[in-house]
């Protein structure tokens, strides 16, 4: 009698473990979670996937919350020994929808709406510049 018992209680511990972890595997936080409307305006990124992975995104943020902006660039996707870089514009109208594979990578007339600029490069050392354009 009491092995039964001993058999129902692992498998109450194993079901419960199971489904914690599903819980959390699926409850993963995201760009969505995130304070602040956020609008991919651009994209690029390289067709190499044997070599470095280099992605570029212009990206409209409503405000300038600075730990926000770099949380959201925390969430991009990143490979290694790739390149990932987040241009922040402060407008929708102002942000580029071409992006480019070398610098700069969008037209120098956007350079004056860009907020901040993230970036992850290869050895994984994060970068994040405030008004990266203005001197």
């Amino acid at each position: 009698m009491p092995t039964r018992y001993l058999f129902y209680i692992i498998t109450l511990i194993v079901a419960l473990l199971i489904i914690w972890i599903g819980k959390e595997s699926f409850t993963q936080p995201g760009v969505g979670d995130l304070d602040l409307e956020f609008e991919e305006t651009a994209f690029y990124r390289n067709e190499n996937n044997t070599g470095p992975v280099v992605r570029v995104y212009a990206v409209y943020a409503a405000d300038t919350l600075w730990n926000v902006l770099e949380q959201y660039g925390q969430f991009m996707p990143h490979t290694k020994y790739g390149n990932t870089k987040v241009f922040f514009f402060e407008s929708k109208e102002n942000s580029p929808q071409d992006i480019y594979p070398d610098e700069p990578y969008f037209d120098e007339k956007y350079n004056q709406y860009c907020i901040a600029k993230y970036e992850k490069s290869s050895m994984g050392d994060i970068n994040f510049v405030k008004r990266p354009f203005q001197k």
